[in-house]
């Protein structure tokens, strides 16, 4: 398969001129090695080459010679390689020099130096729909985020493809592989994360059947305020296995590490009402695929729960809002207040413009939740914050339109960067 451009290499390219060395963060097997190589013009494997660990012991320096920019791929196998080409960097006095690629974040106990001033950092997801060739990326999120978005009008996707896509996720290898075989290797992922990746993660021996219990129920609470209290009594009563609050915390930090686990954080409003703002985060797993593997779902299963199937539908279009949210120097946060409003994603750029968004699978509940947008913005202390710069329904069978009353429904195979 030939590679497919990825969305962020825009800002590799710019981080590249403006740094000595630029860190890709991403999920094993999210396609950070394919993309660097497209920059790279020397290529160092850490975790293949049998020589590595004897030139790290015996002269470092010599990994990093070679022309510029150099890849150096799973820097984390080797750790200290970050503190040598922190000093190369400062040594060399140029740009873009290193690319290093790793997925998986060192342990604490590694004593790394700050790249303040070194190092930048892209970060990488899986494939979204514009990058897989799903979605025509006609209305744009820098629009949305400007309010500039013009009148449009697109034909919406089939709850049949859009379930066949949430089971194979977004990884490059799989693009092309039949339903069948994406669930198959998915699996295969899965059982390499709870039986190896966990352990290696945290330098600590992992239980894979309790790793799995814990991801069986991040995957039945995705895209929902879950604690960690919550969390135990779902692994007690529903895997019928004890996880400890101090394991689970050790759990979901081994998961960020090997970044499968995202966290959606609570938006800082100022409001009208009295109401008191949910701080807690919302917990996705990196990709759908990984949610559904987890609890050996199939196609026919979510088509018969098509309520859970509206909440991977939103995890989906979150990764989605997350990977054209970078491309504009914006993040993705939820809202949710003690009166029990909830809006599914607020998208804010460092500038302080922001757009909100609900995200619903089929077009039942356009209209509950476009009042409910519209009780947000009501509810907004314009005194204090700008509105929204656009109000937006993300919808999977819907089609793609501006409502009379001013507000976007936008199908996913529609939405772009």
């Amino acid at each position: 398969m030939s590679y497919i451009r990825r969305i962020i290499e825009d800002d590799l390219t710019e981080k590249l001129f403006a740094s000595g060395a630029v860190l890709i963060k991403g999920p094993k097997s999210c396609g950070k090695t394919e993309t660097a190589k497209q920059f790279a013009k020397s290529i160092l494997e850490m975790d293949r080459d049998r020589q590595v660990p004897v030139i790290m012991a015996t002269n470092p320096q010599l990994l990093l010679a070679g022309e510029t920019p150099r890849l150096i791929d799973e820097w984390q196998e080797q750790p200290e390689i970050w503190n040598y080409i922190r000093h190369e960097v400062d040594d060399r006095k140029a740009k873009g020099q290193f690319i290093l690629t790793g997925s998986s974040n060192p342990n604490d106990n590694v004593k790394l130096h700050s790249g303040a001033g070194r190092f930048t950092v892209v970060q990488m997801d899986t494939m979204s729909w514009q990058e897989s060739g799903y979605s025509s990326g006609s209305i744009r999120l820098s629009d949305l985020l400007e309010g500039s978005a013009t009148d449009f009008y697109e034909p919406g996707t089939s709850l049949e493809f859009i379930i066949d896509k949430i089971l194979k996720g977004g990884w490059p290898a799989l693009l092309n592989e039949s339903q069948r075989n994406a669930i198959t290797m998915n699996s295969s992922y899965v059982d390499l994360l709870c039986e190896v990746d966990m352990s290696r993660a945290s330098a600590v021996k992992r239980d894979p059947l309790k790793v799995r219990s814990l991801l069986r129920s991040l995957a039945r609470n995705t895209a929902t305020l879950v604690d960690n209290k919550t969390l135990e009594q779902d692994v007690k009563t529903s895997e019928r296995n004890d996880l400890s609050r101090n394991t689970i915390t050790e759990y979901l930090d081994a998961l960020s590490r090997l970044m499968i686990l995202y966290e959606q954080p609570a938006f800082n409003l100022h409001i009208r009402s009295s109401a008191s703002l949910r701080k807690s985060p919302k917990r996705h797993l990196c990709d759908t695929s990984l949610a559904t593997a987890a609890l050996g779902l199939d196609s026919e299963s979510l088509l018969r729960d098509i309520k859970y199937s509206g909440f991977l539908f939103e995890t989906l279009a979150i990764h989605e809002l997350n990977v054209y949210a970078k491309a504009n120097d914006a993040n993705v946060f939820h809202y949710c207040d003690s009166y029990g409003l909830e809006v599914d994603a607020i998208v804010q750029k460092r500038n302080g413009n922001y757009a909100a968004f609900e995200i619903k699978l089929g077009v039942g509940y356009i209209n509950e939740a476009a009042e409910n947008l519209k009780k947000f913005q009501k509810n907004i202390d314009t005194s204090r914050m700008d509105l929204p710069k656009s109000l937006n329904i993300i919808t999977g069978t819907g089609f793609s339109h501006r409502r009379p009353d001013g507000i976007n429904v936008i199908s996913l195979a529609s939405l772009g960067k």
